[in-house]
């Protein structure tokens, strides 16, 4: 191991692969910015450069692309509520009230460090534990992945302001309903179409996220008035601090730490990927929080901002382990890359650290550098992009939908996707006028898919018994755990209930007496 270790060190720092991480990272972080390209779209287009260069240089140049496009499309999600890919919807939940507030430096700031935390842990347990790990996901069964997506769906309360949990679990269910449109992955069936050809494949994520975001975002901009508008343009103006104080440092230090390691062994698992994993981070957060922290959640906590970030570059990092120790791609951007790994003429799996050392602890070792890149390119660049904020609303919101319209578009170069967002749109914006959260729409419809596809073969498995669910007991201790998660906090806001009930029944016997 130590001696692999050398190999793809000195194959790392060679100058042109460390011109390929800078490169790598800095189009990734510009190609994430733009809403609705992601990094899925940044690697893809790198493949033709890659094919002129040899294979460590190559895979350390869409590795770098991939992580920055994580890291860059956090921008967008804070400054203009426009998640510029899957894995930073969640970041807009409060990075954007952040920036309303006058704070885009404070929440670029923290972004890009708890980015680089997250990416730095993730490189660091790769480096030291791929083997271990690669054992670990694949003792996971399907009874495993369902009872994991069940654990997910228990984190909607994380989305939902006091007293809307009904709320909640209802657009939880209405994102479930959308992940069954289009083909039935187990029997091939064609569902919920209305006959039309254009959902054969379902409704894309992308497409449901721009809608419910950035576009609804415009429209209830335009809904305020011009008066509100000049008024909230006076106030954007003054971009903030990018300094974090010592009292602020302290309070998301260990949600740093926490997210940074959730989120990679998240990412480790084959197909949970960086959107799910800053998801369950979040509600994990959501949950570890005091009761009056809690309230400042989706209204620009800065622990919130914290969480999905570190979690999804940690993701983004672990998501490498069964790639490149199983053959077995861990997300849509990985399984590209595994793509590009098998044109160089290279089988990844349990032998590539021994055939091709140099390759595997290459792209290791480079993401440490990559990440170091990010944060050093990124910080600078700060203030200048938060001058995206000044931009007057009429130029920006434009923008807004030039980018969201076209990024849609891209995906599938179909027009019946713009017209299905326009619907959604519409949609969202009477939703949200009735104070309808969107979050857990768009958690129901990331773990309907999966639930659905590991329920059908769990079942299978069991010979259509449920007792799959307490059979195994990893199984066991996730759907224990999901129960706990579900019925501790509503136990314990009855008992302080209860207590403050008391207490004045107490106060008025004392008085009595």
């Amino acid at each position: 191991m130590l001696d692999g270790i050398f190999t793809g060190l000195s194959t790392a720092v060679m100058p042109f692969n460390l011109l390929m991480v800078v490169v790598g990272c800095f189009a990734g972080t510009f190609i994430g910015m733009l809403p609705g390209l992601g990094p899925i779209s940044a690697v893809a287009l790198m493949i033709p450069i890659t094919y002129g260069l040899d294979p460590s240089s190559g895979i350390i140049l869409m590795a770098g692309v991939y992580y920055g496009a994580v890291f860059g499309g956090s921008t967008s999600s804070i400054l203009i509520n426009a998640p510029g890919c899957a894995s930073t919807v969640v970041t807009a939940f409060d990075g954007y009230p952040l920036a309303q507030q006058n704070q885009a430096g404070k929440a670029l700031a923290l972004a890009a460090y708890s980015s680089f935390t997250g990416g730095t842990v993730g490189a660091l347990a790769l480096l030291f534990a791929a083997p271990a790990l690669a054992k670990v996901s694949l003792s996971f069964q399907s009874t495993d992945y369902f009872a994991l997506m069940i654990l997910g769906l228990t984190a909607v309360a994380a989305f939902s302001g006091k007293g809307q949990v009904l709320k909640a679990l209802l657009m939880t269910v209405f994102g479930l309903m959308i992940a069954t449109v289009g083909t039935d992955t187990t029997s091939g069936a064609t569902r919920f179409t209305f006959g039309s050809i254009d959902l054969i494949d379902g409704v894309s994520f992308l497409l449901l996220a721009m809608a419910t975001f950035a576009l609804t975002e415009v429209v209830m901009t335009v809904l305020k008035g011009e008066h509100r508008e000049e008024e909230e343009q006076v106030d954007m103006s003054k971009l903030g601090s990018m300094k974090l104080s010592r009292e602020e440092i302290k309070e998301v230090a260990p949600t740093i730490g926490r997210s940074s390691v959730f989120g990679f062994l998240v990412g480790v698992l084959p197909g949970a990927g960086a959107t799910i994993a800053s998801f369950l981070a979040y509600g994990l957060e959501r949950n570890l929080a005091s009761a009056k922290e809690k309230l400042k959640f989706g209204k620009g906590s800065l622990r919130g901002l914290a969480a999905p970030e570190s979690a999804n570059n940690a993701a983004s990092t672990g998501s490498f382990v069964p790639l490149l120790t199983l053959g077995i791609p861990g997300s849509g951007t990985t399984a590209i890359m595994l793509g590009a790994l098998i044109a160089y003429g290279i089988q990844p799996g349990p032998r590539l650290f021994l055939d091709h050392p140099d390759v595997f602890w290459s792209v290791i070792i480079s993401m440490y550098f990559g990440n170091l890149v990010l944060l050093i390119l990124n910080l600078p660049l700060i203030p200048y992009i938060s001058k995206l904020l000044v931009i007057p609303r009429p130029i920006l919101i434009p923008m807004i939908l030039f980018f969201s319209i076209t990024g849609v578009y891209l995906v599938s170069f179909n027009t019946f996707d713009i017209q299905m967002m326009v619907v959604i749109t519409v949609i969202a914006i009477f939703l949200k006028l009735l104070e309808f959260p969107m979050a857990p729409m768009l958690l129901g419809y990331i773990l309907g898919g999966l639930m659905e596809t590991n329920l059908s073969r769990a079942l299978v498995i069991s010979d259509g018994s449920l007792a799959f669910l307490w059979e195994r007991p990893l199984t066991l201790a996730i759907i224990s755990i999901a129960v706990i998660v579900l019925v501790v906090p509503p136990l314990l806001d009855l008992v302080r209930n209860r207590n403050r009930t008391r207490g004045p029944e107490v106060a008025v016997n004392e008085g009595e007496g």
